[in-house]
């Protein structure tokens, strides 16, 4: 990899295949009869990725990034007079909540600390005590700090209360096993640039056809209604406006590699092992992680920051990326702390690259340890 175009070990954008970036070279009409052909494959394989049937469940992409299509989850599928629990240990819970409140939505938040997993136990009594709660949501994996969510249990939860779920599985999907029929989600939010390894530019939501079909007129975004875009697909195949075309064309070169690499079984067993590389050189250069073993996903790993006076994190990250490899920063209030990916097309050669180069840039800057 040159110096100009680096290894992304962040959560997304990330890096991907050549043959990705290949896909965008040519240009689609988007009323073009391939482009809709295209288009319909995506949208079938991503429900038969969510453990959806075609019956049963449709996926409707929309254009912008993840967020868009969170927000169109919750404007769309929220009823205006219904209310939102959202589940937040972290900075994207807390974003829902804000969406939510933007839309006009009654909302309330379950906190937890960003290093603990959400609760079911308090969901449950959360639930008992406020009957108006109509819908709860969840992060499945919380990348402010790597922390996996029990997704099982909290599903569990809800349905047994005859409460309905949304999920943002932004950071796990494709790569972490998610099984809408068996969790009983009404939907799931995720996009193309996280572990399916397309390009920024497309998020999409899986949701129950009821849930879709009893969601005419709750939005408050003409260009984020969920029914309505899922109507027109249905009606002619076509976004209602401007699909964002080439990211649609990589994006469905992506799918073919998921499929080939295993899907996400073979997806999840590199990011693990990608993990697990990053994870004990680290700690081989003295640096803690945040999270144990059993809380931590293998999709962003959180690192303390070391107490040696000489490590300077902006130098550090500077350092990196001339290096060719380029991190993340910190977004925890518990703790000082940056961040790692182990996403993208990357793999063993790649983490055994930048766990090297992190140690010739501790030796460069006289940083003795990472230990915090």
């Amino acid at each position: 990899m040159s110096d100009s175009v680096p290894y992304l070990l962040t959560p997304g954008p990330l890096t991907t295949s050549a043959t990705v970036k290949q896909a965008m070279l040519r240009d689609w009409g988007s009323r073009d009869g391939r482009f809709i052909d295209l288009n319909a494959g995506i949208r079938a394989r991503l429900v038969r990725l969510a453990g959806g049937s075609a019956d049963s469940h449709a996926a409707v992409p929309v254009q912008g990034s993840g967020t868009f299509a969170v927000e169109a989850m919750i404007g769309t599928l929220v009823p205006r007079a219904g209310r939102l629990l959202v589940l937040v240990n972290g900075a994207y819970g807390t974003r829902m909540v804000r969406i939510a409140e933007v839309a006009g939505r009654s909302v309330a938040a379950l906190e937890t600390a960003e290093d603990q997993p959400v609760s079911p136990a308090s969901l449950a009594e959360a639930l008992d005590a406020d009957p108006a709660i109509t819908h709860v949501a969840v992060v499945h994996c919380e990348t402010t700090s790597g922390i996996l969510n029990p997704i099982e249990a909290v599903a569990e939860v809800v349905r047994s209360r005859g409460r309905a779920l949304l999920i943002d599985a932004m950071s796990a999907f494709g790569a972490l096993p998610l099984d809408m029929a068996a969790l009983g989600a009404v939907a799931v939010a995720a996009s193309s640039n996280k572990c399916l390894e397309g390009v920024p530019g497309m998020g999409f939501v899986i949701a129950r056809r009821d849930a879709l079909e009893a969601a005419k007129g709750n939005a408050h975004s003409l260009s984020l209604d969920l029914h309505d875009q899922w109507r027109g697909f249905e009606a002619n195949a076509q976004w209602r406006f401007t699909p964002p075309t080439h990211v649609v064309a990589a994006f469905a070169q992506a799918l073919d590699e998921h499929e080939a690499e295993g899907g996400v079984e073979g997806r999840g067993a590199r990011y693990r092992a990608n993990a697990a590389i990053l994870i004990d050189g680290m700690r081989a250069l003295g640096f803690e992680t945040l999270l144990p073993g059993h809380l931590q996903a293998p999709i962003i790993v959180t690192f303390r920051m070391p107490a040696d006076p000489a490590f300077v994190f902006a130098e550090f990250y500077d350092r990196l990326r001339e290096r060719g490899f380029v991190i993340y920063p910190g977004k925890l209030t518990v703790a000082d702390s940056f961040r790692i990916g182990c996403i993208g097309r990357l793999g063993a050669e790649e983490m055994t690259a930048a766990i090297a180069a992190i140690r010739a840039t501790l030796s460069e800057m006289g940083v003795a340890s990472g230990a915090p």
